[in-house]
């Protein structure tokens, strides 16, 4: 048996600029955070032929071409099996649709395992792309690429989307006692609605392409947010770093209508009076989690369980997508 796990994700900065309508037109940058949240994937192999799948549906096929689950049904394509006999199971710590990054999470999970399966081994920046190789250009999902990738190297990670699809990337430079500050008062709660962020991203995906130019300055403009709270982060400057998110919350806002609602914006209000310095949602938006950088952890913490948030705490994680059992 194979057990492959991989953390899901917070964006710090520059979020949306890692599609690729918007950087290979101007250059993206994203600053992400892998937490210790998990997508689990094990891959054995079961006595009778055929394909096993257990996620959130069962699935039992002959072929690869029947497979339904389609990540699934492409990685198997890619490996090219002769004659399929493999199972498939996963599991979430938090269910998909929350804005944590949990299909590229499934994804590089579920490819670390299926080579570990065959015995190859995939290193972590070949294991990002080939992860969106699968879900951008064989699936033609509407999403950038930082999932992926912060999800493959864990850590704080600063990453640059290339005008040629390259992307580089370089470990956040926090003094320990400043990481230990964010990691304390960055809070998470659930907004208790989950959501497809295809038809968000899509949208920006068509404007950007299409270079409408409110568009294009909104992600500009996120983009030196995104380099602004990098140089707070690194500098030790953890107040400016939670205006900055506020700051990004608002420009997120203001490209799709889409991006929030009555409720969250209400909740997003009550956290400003509660010791709450910025916050936004975690992912495209529409539902998900709420994540604020507090000044009075305390107070914020009391605010949101009388709004009915639930709270989810988490810590760094710096493994990135790995082996567990194999």
């Amino acid at each position: 048996m194979i057990i492959a796990r991989s953390p899901l994700r917070i964006t710090l900065g520059g979020g949306g600029t890692d599609l690729a309508s918007y950087y290979t037109q101007r250059e993206g940058f994203v600053l992400a955070a892998a937490i210790d949240k998990y997508v689990y994937v094990t891959v054995t192999r079961p006595f009778s032929p055929g394909i096993y799948l257990k996620y959130s549906a069962l699935e039992h096929v002959a072929q690869v071409a029947d497979v339904r689950h389609p990540i699934i049904r492409e990685a198997l394509m890619l490996m090219n099996p002769a004659s399929p006999r493999i199972e498939i199971t996963t599991l979430a710590d938090i269910p998909a649709g929350t804005g944590l990054g949990s299909s590229g999470s499934f994804t590089t999970a579920l490819l670390k395992a299926l080579y570990a399966h065959q015995r190859q081994v995939l290193h972590a920046e070949a294991l990002a792309e080939l992860a969106c190789h699968i879900e951008i250009e064989r699936l033609g999902e509407p999403i950038g690429k930082q999932d992926q990738y912060i999800a493959s190297l864990g850590g704080l990670t600063c990453l640059t989307f290339h005008r040629d699809h390259r992307v580089s990337s370089t470990p956040l430079h926090i003094s320990r006692q400043a990481m230990i500050e964010l990691e304390d008062n960055l809070l998470l709660f659930f907004t208790g609605y989950t959501r497809v962020t295809g038809d968000i991203l899509r949208d920006q995906h068509l404007r950007s392409q299409a270079g409408e130019a409110e568009v294009l300055r909104n992600l500009d403009y996120v983009k030196a947010l995104g380099y602004r709270s990098r140089d707070a982060l690194e500098s030790g400057d953890l107040t400016l770093f939670g205006e900055l998110m506020d700051e990004h919350w608002q420009y997120k806002r203001a490209r799709s209508t889409a991006v929030s609602n009555p409720r969250i914006d209400e909740w997003y209000a009550l956290a400003r009076l509660n010791g709450a310095i910025g916050g936004k949602l975690v992912g495209a938006g529409g539902g998900g989690f709420l994540m604020f950088y507090a000044a009075d952890r305390t107070r914020l913490r009391h605010a949101m369980a009388e709004a009915g948030l639930e709270e989810v705490r988490f810590r760094f994680d710096f493994e990135g997508t790995r082996l567990v059992l194999s």
